[in-house]
């Protein structure tokens, strides 16, 4: 079910069964209020938020001209569903209308298993996509699609304003067909051709491999259900040589996902504390989520890694460790997208997908806009620079994005000065060498 469900980034997911039921009984509640108020001649005073009669009625007024006088005949619900993405668009890009076969969707990118190309995309401003990042081992990773490509056709058709949900929807299908991508990129002069087979996605969000004696490794691909049970899984099996003495935890290029296992997974390395808070308008939208477990680490030092693809829910992760001085975070600024959407049915099996809060880091601050700040800056991987000079990496440069209401430490502070070298591998080895001087230290502490 997708009732009432709080997600960290555009198209994913996540809460618990009681707070979905109270947020879609607050809004039923709220639209029932606005009924009486207008049935009692009240709504000409009433709150900011109540619904005004004569707009609703301004509407029906052009629905039934379109509907009546437009040159060719217009189905009732094309017409109504079209209506209600205008009425979102104006929002913020995470706001969004879907239906039923993209509320499917959701879910089940939520599960972690769904038929398609394993890519996460932005709408621009001009109607074009942009890939956020590619899921690791999916058709799109593998086919070397990269973080700020532009995609500008499927199969054949240019994607505009009036086919770009379409398009968006097109690139799920049954596994084994094939899809056709042109793609922009910064310093290639000429469109390039992919073609992909779908598959199923079956993403296993975590995973982990030993780096070095003592020295573990954990990817966070993006968040689902399950993440942070397969991240303790993934560091269990990594502790069985023994106790780690560092941990490299990489959340680059992750698109964000469910915030509650963004919270289960920085819970894992927190004693006691905030972990993220949330603020809206209705109160059910206010939350504090507090560490529970206990730090399975230890105390033994971290290094988070990020980039501008490090979005959302990863970005729930970074703030609480970072914020709690749990870990050192190093790499590029983050996405900086802030803000949580609430998922609610419609009754005809669509969802609305509404941004109802924003988060903000044990320290009080909101990344909204302006993402996390490492306190160590690597080089920027090549794709990232390329996708910038576009001008649509990261949250501030989506049209209508919200503005942050900054509060607690501020999320521009002053990071170390970048080093020179950039190949890929850097950032990890660059991460193993602080960890063993963090070991190091540590152990002439005790």
């Amino acid at each position: 079910m997708l009732a009432g469900l709080l997600a960290v980034t555009g198209p994913a997911f996540g809460a618990d069964a009681e707070k979905t039921a109270d947020v879609e009984t607050a809004a039923n509640e709220a639209v029932a209020d606005d009924a009486a108020a207008a049935d009692d001649g009240a709504i000409e005073t009433a709150a900011e938020d109540r619904v005004s009669i004569d707009e609703i009625r301004r509407f029906v007024s052009v629905f039934r001209a379109v509907k009546q006088a437009y040159v060719e005949p217009i189905d009732d619900e094309r017409l109504m569903r079209a209506a209600i993405r205008g009425l979102l668009s104006d929002l913020d890009p995470h706001s969004a209308y879907l239906d039923a076969s993209q509320s499917k969707d959701l879910d089940e990118m939520a599960t972690g298993a769904y038929d398609g190309l394993g890519i996460e995309v932005v709408q621009n401003a001009d109607r074009t996509l942009t890939v956020i990042a590619p899921i690791d081992d999916t058709p799109a990773a593998r086919a070397g699609i990269r973080p700020g490509d532009v995609i500008v056709e499927i199969d054949g058709a240019t994607i505009s304003a009036e086919n770009v949900d379409a398009a968006v929807e097109s690139m799920r299908g049954a596994p084994g067909t094939m899809i056709r991508l042109k793609i922009q990129r910064d310093g290639t002069a000429e469109l390039l051709d992919f073609e992909l087979k779908r598959e199923t996605i079956r993403v296993a969000s975590a995973k982990g491999r030993m780096l070095e004696s003592g020295i573990g490794y954990l990817r966070i691909s993006n968040f689902q259900q399950d993440t942070g049970k397969e991240a303790a899984a993934q560091l269990a099996k990594l502790a069985k040589g023994g106790a780690l003495q560092g941990l490299v935890l990489d959340l680059r290029s992750n698109p964000g996902g469910l915030l509650f296992s963004a919270v289960a997974l920085a819970d894992l390395f927190l004693e006691e504390g905030e972990i993220v808070s949330t603020r809206g308008r209705l109160p059910y939208a206010n939350s504090s989520q507090k560490a529970q477990r206990g730090d399975v680490l230890k105390g033994a030092p971290m290094v988070v890694l990020i980039d501008a693809g490090t979005a959302s829910a990863a970005e729930v992760v970074t703030a609480a460790l970072q914020d709690r001085k749990r870990a050192l975070v190093m790499g590029n600024r983050s996405f900086g997208k802030g803000s949580v959407q609430t998922v609610l049915p419609i009754d005809n099996g669509d969802t609305l997908k509404l941004t109802t809060s924003r988060y903000y880091g044990p320290s009080g601050r909101s990344i909204q806009a302006t993402g996390i700040v490492p306190d160590i800056v690597l080089p920027e991987r090549v794709e990232w620079r390329e996708a910038r000079a576009l001008g649509t990496v990261r949250e501030q440069d989506l049209p209508g994005h919200l503005e942050a209401e900054q509060g607690g430490t501020k999320a521009d502070g002053t990071p170390s000065p970048p080093t020179s070298t950039s190949d890929e591998d850097f950032a990890i080895r660059e991460a193993v060498h602080l960890l063993k001087g963090l070991a190091l230290y540590v152990r002439k502490s005790g």
